[in-house]
């Protein structure tokens, strides 16, 4: 048997193209799990660690964090790293073990719709968290703007 006569493979695959969804899935949960480590260890550390421990964290504690550009961005990474991570994880369980098509459609379409709201919802709270609002009424309750 010669080697021309093995016949050639009935794969599509070709060799450099790189819009494979799947893969770029796969590396993507590696790289976000790894951020989402630091960043979840990073908010740990602040919260609870240091300082006075669970006990700080209140209303104020959370005004006053917020109150920084540095850990608005820390805490929009960490959601939206979470979100995307944990959607990508739940469409891959629906893929694996859907086995209708309008199943896999509706769960897909619920799973994007949840997380849509979510990340929009988290990202408008904490860009528009304002602390000088008394919520009983909508006069202001700070005075040193």
């Amino acid at each position: 048997m010669s080697l021309t006569s093995i016949p050639k493979p009935r794969s599509t695959y070709k060799a450099g193209r790189s819009n494979n969804f799947e893969m770029n899935s796969w590396l993507f949960m590696r790289g976000s799990g790894l951020l989402l480590v630091v960043l979840v260890i990073g908010h740990l550390f602040v919260n609870l660690w240091q300082g006075d421990g669970i006990q700080q964290i209140d209303f104020a504690f959370v005004a006053g964090k917020w109150a920084s550009p540095f850990w608005q961005i820390w805490d929009l990474a960490m959601l939206w790293l979470a979100m995307l991570h944990g959607m990508n994880g739940l469409r891959t369980i629906i893929n694996d073990y859907a086995s209708r098509g309008g199943t896999k459609f509706t769960l897909k379409t619920l799973l994007y719709f949840a997380t849509f709201v979510t990340v929009v919802l988290g990202t408008l709270v904490i860009f528009t968290f304002d602390p000088c609002i008394d919520p009983a009424s909508t006069l202001e309750v700070c005075t040193n703007r």
